[in-house]
């Protein structure tokens, strides 16, 4: 039902830090009201244009409500490699794509209802949530359900340090000002716990 949106398509493998891949049962970390997390991953990405192969670790800070990089390591997969792109590699884009297969969620609200990452769920359409539920969620009426919305939103930006607000905005096309709004009482609901957004924080310098 979910994937993360991106600026741009990212092929990438993502595993537990023990090499396993990553599946909705190594997400056991507890966020918000109804996700959970992986602890760590490392995630594995090759740029087609640059000739430069990227892995990277990470590790979720309760602190921080979001994953660390602790790790970067890349290389040359061909000799007429990009050198300044070896040189600033974007973390960010890898982190951002590698996010979505490390939530969890269960589509139904039974206890026996199966755990789903929402890289499972990608529609392919470049966004987290597809668009009949962005449109259905932002009617009158659905208040449970927008919040089950704003919780997903906010968690797969604000997770890969990314402003959730924006990501509310541009997935449920509203002003700035309503997904603020909504948000706020997300939060006030403890739909939010664990995962936090600091605007202004100092962007990793491997970014420039």
């Amino acid at each position: 039902m979910f994937a993360v949106m991106q600026d741009e398509e990212v092929r990438i493998d993502v595993t537990t830090p023990e090499g396993t891949p990553m599946t909705a049962d190594a997400a056991t970390e507890p966020v918000g009201s109804a996700l959970r997390i992986a602890p760590a991953f490392v995630a594995t990405t090759t740029n087609d244009e640059t000739g430069i192969e990227t892995t990277l670790e990470a590790q979720y800070s309760p602190d921080e409500g979001r994953y660390i990089v602790t790790t970067i390591v890349s290389r040359a997969v061909r000799p007429d490699f990009d050198q300044r792109a070896l040189r600033h590699t974007a973390a960010q884009s890898i982190v951002q794509a590698a996010v979505q297969h490390c939530i969890a969620l269960r589509l139904d609200a039974g206890e026996e209802s199966e755990w789903t990452t929402v890289a499972d769920l990608t529609t392919g359409e470049g966004r987290i949530i597809p668009q009949w539920m962005a449109s259905a969620v932002v009617k009158r009426g659905m208040k449970d359900e927008r919040m089950e919305v704003i919780e997903i939103l906010y968690g797969a930006a604000a997770l890969a340090d990314l402003p959730p607000t924006k990501a509310v905005q541009v997935e449920l096309d509203v002003p700035h000002r309503t997904a603020s709004d909504w948000i706020a009482k997300a939060r006030a609901a403890g739909r939010l716990k664990g995962m936090n957004y600091a605007q202004g924080r100092p962007r990793r310098t491997d970014d420039a």
